[in-house]
């Protein structure tokens, strides 16, 4: 008695369980998300995939296993030139492809692919040496990875380019007695990191066809936000860089000028000296989408 045919559906399902295992089509066969479509050995694969003149079943299934992660490897090259350059090609790949073991990708769009590289290249760090003076390289490759990671993000997701921001003059419209009460909401592209090195300046080099080294050591305080389909970093100072801090947590101005008192050594009438001229910098930059009083917009 002949085999009941399986359904197109049942093989295609069967067959992307095994060619994205992280084990390979081997340990694709055997595992339980390709045996609830098709219960079917190693020693068996003849009966879903025949062989052919030249490979046989499971060879035939290594060339779509292997043009999967080699497609998908190409992808982070592409969305971290920068670390590339930093460890060279060879190296890369390497760290890219124990990251696809490590965090198979289960969504539908590459844009979610790299959302755990520089968590995994923190993960399978070695052990920083307490005794080796100098700095310590493998941060900034973690740096530069966070870094090229949140640069896609900032592109890919949404901006301010369809106009809802807030324009610079719309915080002189509150009243002067509100104004301790007014909430800024940022955009949702905009991005404070904290880094050890300054990966910016590292990552545009690289990106204009540089060859730079390298950088020092230097605490770096990073803005990222987008603006007319680009997306723009600026390093800030600390006092600065707390400042929006409070704010993108949510806190009304006059909490937020409390919390960057007591977090740093300014002064208030220093800090109340810059607050302007901050205001308009970002509103021009649109890190904001609008402005608050008591729950109510008012932009």
């Amino acid at each position: 008695m002949s085999e009941t045919p399986r359904k197109l559906g049942q093989v295609q399902q069967w067959m992307q369980a095994v060619i994205m295992h992280p084990d390979g089509v081997v340990g694709g066969i055997e595992s339980t998300a390709a045996q609830t479509h098709i219960d079917v050995s190693v020693n068996d694969i003849e009966q879903v995939i025949k062989r052919s003149q030249a490979q046989n079943s499971i060879e035939r299934l290594q060339v779509y296993g292997n043009a999967y992660f080699a497609r998908l490897v190409e992808v982070l090259r592409d969305e971290f030139p920068a670390l590339q350059h930093a460890i060279g090609e060879e190296a890369f790949d390497g760290f890219a492809f124990g990251y696809l073991q490590a965090y198979p990708s289960h969504s539908y769009t590459l844009a979610d692919l790299s959302r755990n590289f520089s968590q995994y290249l923190r993960e399978t760090r070695p052990p920083a040496d307490a005794e080796e003076e100098g700095p310590d390289w493998i941060e900034f490759l973690i740096d530069l990875a966070a870094l090229e990671r949140t640069y896609s993000e900032v592109f890919s997701g949404p901006g301010p380019e369809a106009g809802d921001h807030l324009k610079p003059g719309e915080l002189q419209e509150i009243p002067p007695e509100r104004w301790a009460d007014a909430t800024l909401i940022p955009m949702p592209c905009l991005r404070l990191m904290k880094f050890g090195f300054p990966v910016h300046e590292y990552a545009t080099a690289v990106r204009q066809g540089g060859d730079p080294h390298p950088p020092d050591p230097q605490e770096t305080n990073l803005v990222i936000g987008r603006r007319d389909f680009v997306v723009r970093r600026k390093a800030v100072g600390r006092v600065e860089f707390e400042m929006l801090s409070a704010i993108v947590d949510g806190l009304a101005l006059g909490d937020a000028i409390q919390r960057v008192l007591e977090q740093t050594d300014v002064e208030f009438e220093a800090l109340a000296a810059e607050i302007g001229e901050w205001f308009k910098t970002w509103a021009a930059a649109q890190f904001f989408r609008a402005v608050e009083v008591g729950g109510a917009d008012v932009s």
